[in-house]
């Protein structure tokens, strides 16, 4: 009989935990006393975790990483980039998509009750200056949107068709330790931290945007998996913060003057991304690391051996 993906024992397949998020979720999930396998392209950093290395459109690899000792998926492996998705959008939905409806096919034939996707705000496209809430409708402006948003009309069809318990969680702009090698805003500030370099705002710097730490997003995923029940569900930080803010923020955290440039805003610059997180709270999510905090502890990935601790 399958075990309870949130009691000690439960086994849990992560794919994509390899990354950034899911190196993180696999800690916790390792702390909460749960037997973890990861599917990636690349290896798992420990070796004490197993990992079913290669592509999971590949039917071999979905056949070695779900089986029917899986009690949860949690689906972190995609295309994540926005500029990439307009550039290929068939090889993101490829991913995205295909991948999406495989695993869950498979998931479904070996017996597995609970699917976690991690999924995005995207979906919903841009809203001006409004709230961001469950309850907007699906349109998305990008194909990344799109697929993510066609993942959960997947999950959401699996769920009613069959009974499997499928989360979507709805993650802002995530930041934190281990994310040297990303292009968001965060690692941008922390290089031109780092180098005596510069960043470049669009406009004035006044539009908000949400940050939320990974630590944060592995305990929202990990409470997902044990009993978040079907559907979207936003997780965001604390508040939103002005990119004049983050850029303040990231000076304090690393203890140095961040040159900042302003310039013309791009077309489709969002104006405003601020989340209501209700739900997520409701069901016991909290965020818990402040913005300098955070930042200060993801400073230590790009900070020069010679910076000492500030």
């Amino acid at each position: 009989m399958a075990v309870s993906p949130g009691e000690a024992g439960g086994r849990v397949l992560v794919t994509g935990g390899s990354g950034f998020i899911g190196r993180n979720l696999v800690d916790r999930l390792r702390v909460d006393g749960l037997a973890v396998v990861v599917a990636d392209r690349d290896p798992f950093p420990d070796d004490e975790v197993p990992t079913v290395v290669g592509d999971l459109c590949d039917p071999d690899v979905r056949d070695a990483a779900v089986t029917n000792e899986t009690d949860a998926i949690v689906h972190l492996a995609a295309e994540t980039s926005v500029l990439g998705s307009v550039e290929r959008p068939a090889q993101v939905h490829r991913t995205n998509v295909e991948m999406t409806a495989a695993l869950l096919e498979t998931a479904r034939e070996r017996g597995v009750r609970t699917f976690v996707l991690g999924s995005t705000n995207a979906v919903v496209g841009d809203v001006g200056q409004s709230t961001i809430t469950e309850s907007l409708p699906l349109l998305p402006l990008t194909p990344y949107g799109a697929t993510k948003a066609a993942a959960e009309m997947l999950l959401s069809g699996y769920a009613g068709a069959y009974g499997m318990r499928c989360p979507s969680v709805r993650l802002t702009n995530v930041y934190g330790p281990g994310m040297g090698h990303k292009d968001s805003f965060v690692p941008r500030l922390l290089r031109a931290a780092a180098t005596g370099g510069e960043v470049e705002i669009y406009g004035d710097g006044e539009q908000r945007r949400d940050l939320v730490h990974v630590h944060d997003v592995a305990q929202a995923l990990a409470a997902a998996t044990a009993a978040w029940p079907s559907g979207p569900v936003i997780v965001g930080g604390r508040r939103s913060y002005t990119v004049n803010e983050i850029t303040q923020a990231a000076r304090d955290a690393s203890d140095r003057p961040i040159r900042a440039r302003h310039i013309a805003a791009k077309p489709g610059e969002m104006p405003a991304v601020v989340v209501d997180i209700s739900r997520a709270r409701a069901r016991g999510y909290e965020p818990a690391v402040h913005l300098v905090e955070g930042i200060r502890g993801a400073w230590a990935d790009f900070a020069p051996a010679s910076a000492g601790q500030g």
